[in-house]
């Protein structure tokens, strides 16, 4: 059973509850109504319900009665979430008729969902932006002990199976931070590992990547990559991790014996962290487009609670695939 397919079969087995906050939307309707008849999550769509059985009856959804559907706008329990929000935001300033305003915004409702037990997770990013999406979690959920950095991993099932975990990998930070710095690389590294291990059921073996293996070039770039690694083995002395590497070094075994012997990664990474945003970005994009890879993802890591970001080109199966990995990411 490839790694999908595990997923999909412990979401089965756990059903856990994702909100997705854009109800309506016709791509998050189809995939709800297809998540709802495989039984891979319990799910509640936010919005008009009305809208919503509508457009399920127009398009044949025979499924989307199982979902609850919260309707902000009449829900007798948006007193309480406005009081929860209400009660998280007061001391920066956020005032009660505020907190029932702000409240109705589906992105922010469906945090405090999670906030106050009533969900596992949250999917949503169809409609809107990536820093839409974030900014109610970090408001309300926060980041895990510890972390202080949100990051976004992507899942790459590659066709070259002689890397990686069979062709499988994890690459991060491929979708938020332009330019981390030592201390936040580091946490995006231990994040990643817990990504590769909760959704991947591997052990992983991280790479640090830079320009240089080893020492074999002197540059600033490579003194924050050696910096973040050092930092990461304090933060996890029990991970396999190491740096800096270059991407073949950390690939390729006959390479990565030649430039880094020894190395408990080196040759055998299956996961990989960029020093950068652009780095990271154009590199899933480059294995995507020229090996056939299916990239999965952003996949957001460091929050409290699974919340993650769709792009709005996604595919319904794209939405799916989310789903999955969301109820994965609440099973932990």
């Amino acid at each position: 059973m490839d790694i999908l397919s595990q997923m999909t079969a412990r979401a089965k087995a756990h059903k856990k509850r994702i909100v997705l906050p854009e109800g309506d939307e016709p791509r998050t309707l189809e995939a709800a109504d297809i998540v709802l008849g495989e039984g891979i999550a319990e799910l509640t769509l936010i919005g008009d319900p009305a809208t919503i059985r509508r457009m399920a009856a127009e398009n044949g959804y025979k499924n989307i009665d199982k979902a609850t559907i919260f309707d902000p706008a009449t829900d007798p329990k948006m007193s309480d979430y406005a009081h929860l929000l209400y009660e998280l935001r007061k001391a920066k300033g956020m005032t009660e008729e505020q907190a029932v305003a702000k409240a109705k915004d589906p992105l922010y409702l469906g945090c405090l969902m999670i906030k106050a037990g009533d969900a596992d997770g949250e999917l949503a990013g169809a409609r809107g932006t990536t820093a839409d999406t974030i900014r109610p979690a970090f408001q309300i959920l926060k980041t895990k002990p510890g972390v202080g950095i949100v990051s976004g991993a992507f899942l790459m099932f590659t066709p070259a199976k002689e890397l990686g975990e069979d062709g499988f990998l994890v690459f991060a930070d491929c979708a938020v931070n332009p330019c981390p710095n030592a201390q936040e690389l580091a946490q995006i590294a231990v994040s990643t590992a817990e990504t590769a291990r909760t959704l991947g059921q591997i052990e992983p073996r991280v790479a640090m990547l830079s320009f240089s293996t080893k020492g074999s070039a002197k540059h600033e770039l490579i003194d924050k990559v050696t910096e973040a690694t050092r930092i990461a083995h304090e933060l996890a002395p029990e991970l396999q991790l190491d740096g800096e590497l270059q991407a073949d070094a950390a690939l390729v075994a006959k390479v990565g014996a030649s430039k880094a012997p020894g190395s408990p990664v080196a040759g055998k990474a299956n996961v990989l962290v960029f020093p950068d945003l652009q780095a990271g970005n154009i590199g899933y994009k480059l294995v995507e487009r020229f090996s056939g890879a299916n990239a999965i993802g952003p996949i957001l890591q460091g929050i409290a609670a699974p919340v993650n970001d769709l792009s709005r080109g996604c595919k319904v199966q794209d939405i799916v695939q989310m789903i999955v990995i969301t109820a994965n990411q609440a099973i932990g």
